[in-house]
Parts: structure tokens; sequence; C-alpha cells
């Protein structure tokens, strides 16, 4: 199976990671951008076949979205499975993984995922129902992560928490109700962080198989965060105390 991806970051980033994947290139004719013109060559180089087109078809291609003038069809990559868990932790001493509970807007998945990668998680775990599907759109806003950082859909999160538990995981919540604090906890072993919709929030059930659950303290007139701004704050917090342990051990 096939899907169409555009825009310069994630044309790289799948370049980089896996240029078999690509099956056409469709550019701008007489689009001069340095960057552009530098992915030409490696698409060139890599064998990549270039097809030069008109503004319009690429807008009718991507139905309007900003494209910076190249798309692609490409095959689809792996997807991964709660059976692939198992595996993923095992290639990590301290797995950091995130979990997205009802993240239904591609732009929020793909934010998250951009977030996700600059702070070093090793996956993100969205439910198969009530999720974001991970297309063009995901994938643009992401900036390349989306080749990066893997994916997995889960039949059942709940189960999946408990799987993760049983790996020895520690399950932490974000709920805006929780009186413990995100500079309050300890986030430096193997660790998922669970995330919510935004308004909506974590579902209940998914929050009675946290092992703790944290709010992002807030100090102004605003209630919330938006969920990629939130899982931005919390990972990268995250990330902070693991770099300050490595110091230290160092």
């Amino acid at each position: 199976m096939s899907e169409i991806i555009y825009g310069i970051h994630a044309l790289q980033a799948l370049l980089a990671c896996d240029p078999q994947r690509f099956l056409n290139v469709y550019i701008l004719k007489g689009h001069a951008a340095r960057r552009l013109q530098s992915m030409i060559k490696q698409l060139e180089q890599a064998g990549i076949a270039i097809q030069l087109v008109n503004r319009q078809w690429l807008d009718q291609k991507v139905e309007g979205a900003v494209h910076q003038g190249i798309v692609a069809w490409v095959r689809k990559g792996r997807q991964f499975q709660e059976n692939d868990l198992p595996s993923l932790l095992m290639q990590h001493a301290t797995p950091l993984l995130l979990v997205l509970d009802g993240v239904t807007d591609p732009h929020n998945l793909g934010a998250c995922l951009r977030c996700a990668d600059a702070a070093g998680v090793h996956a993100v775990i969205v439910p198969r129902d009530r999720s974001a599907h991970l297309n063009s759109i995901a994938k643009k806003v992401a900036s390349g992560a989306a080749e990066t950082v893997s994916l997995v859909r889960v039949t059942n999160l709940a189960r999946t928490l408990r799987l993760l538990q049983e790996h020895n995981v520690w399950v932490v919540g974000i709920a805006g109700e929780a009186s413990h604090q995100l500079f309050q906890s300890k986030l430096t072993g193997p660790l998922v962080l669970v995330m919510g919709a935004e308004g909506e929030g974590m579902r209940r059930l998914t929050k009675e198989y946290c092992d703790e659950l944290i709010s992002i303290p807030m100090l102004g007139y605003v209630s919330s965060l938006n969920v990629s701004v939130a899982v931005g704050v919390c990972l990268f917090e995250a990330m902070r105390q693991r770099i300050k342990k490595i110091k230290c051990i160092s």
C-alpha cells in the first residue's frame, strides 16, 4: 500500500531513514529554494524518480495544504502493535514512552511526535479507536519525527498499561485535578507519560491504571494548555531529570 507525504522536513527524514519507500516524487516547476535543490540532488543520487509539475497540480493533491513545493508517493511504513512493545522495551535500559489517550486532531498528533523526538522518546502509544491517524497532515506537522519515533497502535489501552507495568515501567498520568505537581515527581526510571485529550483529559479507566497522577502548575489566567504544549513541558522535565541523573552518576 502507498500513501502521500509532503513538506521538506518530512521527506528529508524519510530519505535519510528509509529511501527505499519512495515511489514517485513531484516537485514544483521552477522552485528555487536552496533546501529543495539540495533534496533534488539527494533524490537523484538515490535513483528516485522525479517529475516537475505546476502549483495547481500539487495544491490539488494535498487539498490546499502547505506542501513547500514537494509531494511524494511512498510505500507505507511498518505498523507497530501491542505485541511489539516487549521487544521495543528490551532495546533500552531506561525506556521513555508517551501515551496519547483520545488525541483526535492530526495536527496535535504531529506536534506531539515532534516533541517526543526532541525529548528522546522511544515510542508513542495511541489507541486504535478515538485517535488521529498518522496521515500526511500529521507527518507534515511532525517535521520528520513521524519517521524517527515508533507509533504503536493498541486495541486496549488499559491492557497495554498493565503490560508496561509488568515490565517495570512506571505509569504517570497528567491530570489537571492531581494535587501532586510535575516538578515534584521523579521521572528518571523506566517511564510512560500518559496524556489525555485537551478538555476531556484521560478516560476514567486509563486513570485507574496510572501508578501516579500529576498536574502541570498553572500560575496565570488560563486553566489548560494545548495537548502538544503540555506534552512538551512534561517530556522536557523528564529529560532534564534524566540528564541530571546521568551527570551525577558520571
